[in-house]
């Protein structure tokens, strides 16, 4: 057995990525490619596959990288999923198939399959051709709302089963949150992101951009121009903590800021909509959100960015990766620390007050809950605090459309086998379903979804 220990991947140096938003992991060049996909022992069971939402064949897609054969390896790769550039390297594969791997524990660590997912993803977009075929026009058609993860797979599906189908994106950009939530230096818009939606324009799938759904046009407009519907429409309203100060200059989501620099470029000098990024940064949140958000504002901003979190460093939910950059670009974890308030001088944030804490008995979600410690006040100098505490469904869709059933958290109730919603003919699946999630699992309610509208469409007569 090869016992040979798991590959790094190339990346910029932490003293020169501060400066730019180029991607900063740069994946494996052909030669650690083999390296790596060598390491796969191919077993009978492949454990692997089961930790993958879509159910990608792990072990064929790696065999053919090992014989040196990229085409065999895409084409196994498109069988289940559409956008492998991306989540091969946005997914967090450690919770998911390498969490599974059985190198993991004691042969030399799990298979970097993210990696070489990424690796066959990105050869496949410099190739330029796309696995995705689409046959003669049924005659049937569906609307998708939302171009994030879920509606581009349920869009890319529908397509290639003859149907017309229409995506309708409230921004300026197609991708949703791939465009608008994850940094350039995670993941290139030009490079990647648009190529990957070109696929599906070469499918036939028309895109109508600035076009909000319940305003520029209704759900019954919808329901009488289209068979059928799909839901993408995310997760994109910001929680906050509801504490003193939050309304001070100076506070925002990170959202807010994730949006601005990366849909519309305002980390560029020129950029027609500067953002504020302010000397000494303060960012509440342990999860990927924050993360990107610090090393957005460390890189606009350049001082320092704190990221405060009430639990310690093994309950942060960000990818270790991610954790890891963060804090060899020079930002500091301030771990078991809660803010009560933000501080403010003539209407600008100058401070948070913050209490310590410790870990109490585990709570509903089996993690310790964190617990105040009595007289730990103490005060961090800031000048800007960004909120990441998560994400809940936009209450557009429940305000527009009538007869939907919600959840208590404004989620979009729908049937777990089919994804229909409780209106016939209308599906949803993504983050408008889960709440916030990962693209791959988006992805997968997409696909299901799409498959139950291709069913349904292809019965009618």
């Amino acid at each position: 057995m090869n016992n040979a220990p798991r590959n790094k991947t190339l990346h910029q140096s932490a003293q020169e990525r501060i400066h730019n938003f180029k991607e900063v992991n740069l994946g494996f060049d052909d030669a650690l490619m083999l390296e790596e996909a060598s390491r796969c022992i191919n077993c009978k069971n492949a454990p692997c596959r089961t930790g993958c939402p879509v159910g990608i064949n792990i072990p064929a897609f790696i065999k053919c990288l090992t014989q040196n054969d990229k085409d065999g390896a895409l084409e196994v790769i498109s069988q289940s999923s559409l956008l492998p550039a991306i989540c091969g390297r946005v997914c967090p594969q450690e919770n998911q198939c390498e969490g599974k791997c059985i190198r993991k524990a004691k042969l030399g660590g799990s298979v970097a399959i993210g990696a070489l997912e990424r690796y066959v993803g990105d050869y496949g977009l410099k190739k330029g051709t796309s696995a995705l075929k689409a046959p003669a026009p049924d005659g049937k058609s569906v609307a998708v709302i939302g171009s994030g993860p879920a509606g581009l797979a349920c869009a890319a599906d529908c397509a290639q089963a003859g149907f017309k189908v229409t995506v309708f994106e409230a921004f300026h950009k197609a991708g949703g949150v791939l465009v608008y939530g994850i940094p350039e230096f995670r993941l290139p818009k030009d490079d990647v992101v648009a190529k990957e939606i070109d696929k599906l324009k070469a499918l036939g799938v028309e895109f109508r951009l600035n076009t909000v759904v319940g305003k520029a046009i209704t759900f019954e407009e919808l329901k009488e121009q289209y068979d059928a519907i799909f839901i993408g429409t995310g997760a994109g309203l910001p929680m906050f903590m509801n504490i003193p100060g939050e309304n001070l200059n100076g506070v925002s989501s990170a959202n807010e800021l994730l949006t601005r620099a990366n849909l519309m470029q305002a980390y560029k000098e020129d950029a027609i909509t500067p953002i504020y990024c302010g000397k000494s940064i303060a960012v509440i949140g342990a999860g990927n959100v924050a993360m990107d958000a610090a090393r957005t504002a460390k890189r606009i901003g350049g001082g320092e960015v704190y990221i405060i979190y009430r639990r310690g460093r093994e309950e942060m939910p960000a990818r270790a990766e991610e954790i890891d950059h963060a804090e060899e670009e020079g930002i500091k974890l301030v771990l078991l620390t809660n803010p009560v308030e933000i501080l403010g001088k003539d209407g600008k944030v100058c401070g948070i007050k913050c209490v310590k804490m410790q870990l109490g008995e585990p709570d509903a979600s089996g993690r310790r809950r964190p617990e105040p410690i009595e007289g730990s006040e103490f005060v961090i100098d800031v000048d800007q605090v960004i909120v990441a505490l998560g994400t809940s469904p936009n209450p557009l869709v429940r305000k527009s459309c009538a007869g939907m059933e919600f959840s208590k958290k404004g989620t979009i109730v729908v049937d777990e086998e089919t994804m229909q919603t409780s209106i016939e003919n209308i599906y949803s699946g993504g983050d408008a379903v889960t709440g916030a999630a990962t693209v791959i699992l988006a992805m997968g309610a997409g696909r299901k979804a799409a498959k139950a509208i291709i069913e349904n469409l292809n019965e009618r007569v």
